[in-house]
Parts: C-alpha cells; structure tokens; sequence
C-alpha cells in the first residue's frame, strides 16, 4: 500500500450517471491483483472521507489505472467534474480474486451487476492471457445504463439480462444461469442479492465473491465494515482488509 497525487488522463461518462476516470502514476506499478481498490480523496476541504473504488484496468506500459464509479453523493459529484489535475490516491487495498489454481484450458464465470462490474474486466483480461476461457454474465436495471459489453465480448461469450427487459433477457441475472456449462470456478462482483444467488446455484464448483460495503478507513482500522461469519457469526471479518473478496460460504450476505 502506497499514496500518491496520481495525475488525471482524461475522464468520460459511460452511462447516466457512471463515469470512467483515468489516472497516471507509479503507484500503478503496485496494481497487479484483480478485485483490490483505491482509497481516493476528493479534493474538497468539505469532504474528509476518502471514497473506495475498485480498480478496473490496469496498464504497467503506460502507468495507467482506470476506475468507474456511479455517483451517488456529494463526493462521487465532484469527482465527475474532474477532467485535469491530480488526486490523492492510497492503494492497492484489499484483497482480490485469486487464480493461481486454475490452468490453460479450464472454464471461468464472471457473474457481475449493475456497478459490480468494473472490476471483473482486470481479472477476465488476466484470465485469458493465462489461457482460461471465460463466460460473463451481466446483469442491468436497464439498457440505458449499459457499459463496455464490447471490450468483455472480445475476451469471452457475453450474456445480458436487465430488469425491464429492454437488452437480453428480461429479469434477475439468475435467468442466465442454466444457460453456461459448469465452470471450473465462478468469480461474482455486484449487490448482496445477487452473490446470494451465485452462492446458492453454483454449489458444486468454487466460487468467490467480491462484496460490496460501506468503508470509512480502508486499511482494517475502524471495524466500519465488519461482516459475520457462517461458521461464527459472533466472529466477523473486515471487508477493506480481508475481503473484498472472500470464498463462497465464509461470510453471510
């Protein structure tokens, strides 16, 4: 873990209300785990608080790292503004997904929702260049706030399902389920809702889940983000230090 006033590339909107942000700096010689986030402080004398976004492309080359984030309050407001400057920026944090098992060949789902998805787009880049074949799964509210299917489709077989709909098929992303061969290990990012039914349906098979929760320290400090455990729920684990990503059936949802 490291700090940095990163230097902004350029940013754009991808959808109502999301936005991709570009940054530049050696702190990206760092980032090489998918699932681990930045800690980002808005530069604002009003807003103390840092804001946690994951990371959703890394490129060493260039010394870039890109995130996407919905906005949501003052703070995310006022990083939408930004098109030039530096932020100061602490990470990597957390843990991520972890891949090392699985081998050339084998069959990898990414199952993802709504603003769950940024990061999965890392790790499905990471898994073909590894020679896993993947399948994406995604799940939207509705076509409108769609993002980046092209650059998912070029790394595997991409299936849409949104609520109203309006693109692929109509309902929960557990629609698309029964439609992909068992897979060697499932990889999930998005709402409580949805990891649920990732855990439930793929019993047979190893799956991570990367949860999403509100954090005030971002280093395992201040306990603001603490979820029980299945095996003790009078024991609990911190999702910024030990998650976001932890095994199917460690924490309840």
């Amino acid at each position: 873990m490291k700090q940095e006033m990163m230097t902004i590339v350029n940013q754009i909107q991808l959808a109502p209300h999301i936005y991709e942000l570009t940054l530049k700096g050696a702190l990206t010689a760092e980032m090489s785990v998918p699932g681990q986030f930045l800690h980002i402080r808005i530069p604002s004398a009003d807003l103390l608080m840092r804001r946690p976004i994951s990371i959703h492309e890394i490129d060493h080359n260039r010394q870039t790292c890109k995130i996407i984030y919905r906005v949501e309050g003052q703070g995310t407001a006022q990083m939408a503004e930004l098109t030039t400057g530096t932020l100061d920026v602490l990470g990597p944090l957390g843990h991520g997904f972890e891949f090392e098992h699985l081998v050339k060949g084998q069959q990898a789902l990414i199952v993802g929702g709504g603003i769950g998805i940024p990061p999965l787009y890392e790790l499905s880049k990471q898994l073909v260049a590894k020679g896993i074949q993947v399948t994406h799964l995604f799940g939207f509210a509705t076509k409108e706030v769609m993002y980046h299917l092209d650059k998912f489709s070029q790394l595997g077989k991409t299936l849409v399902a949104t609520d109203d709909g309006s693109f692929g098929e109509k309902g929960l992303i557990s629609v698309l389920f029964d439609q992909v061969t068992p897979p060697d290990s499932v990889f999930s990012c998005g709402n409580n809702g949805l990891l649920k039914s990732v855990e439930s349906y793929f019993t047979h098979t190893e799956v991570q889940l990367s949860l999403e929760a509100r954090m005030a320290c971002g280093i395992g400090a201040c306990y603001a983000c603490v979820c029980p455990k299945v095996a003790d729920p009078q024991k609990s684990v911190k999702v910024c230090d030990e998650g976001p990503v932890f095994q199917a059936g460690m924490v309840q949802l």
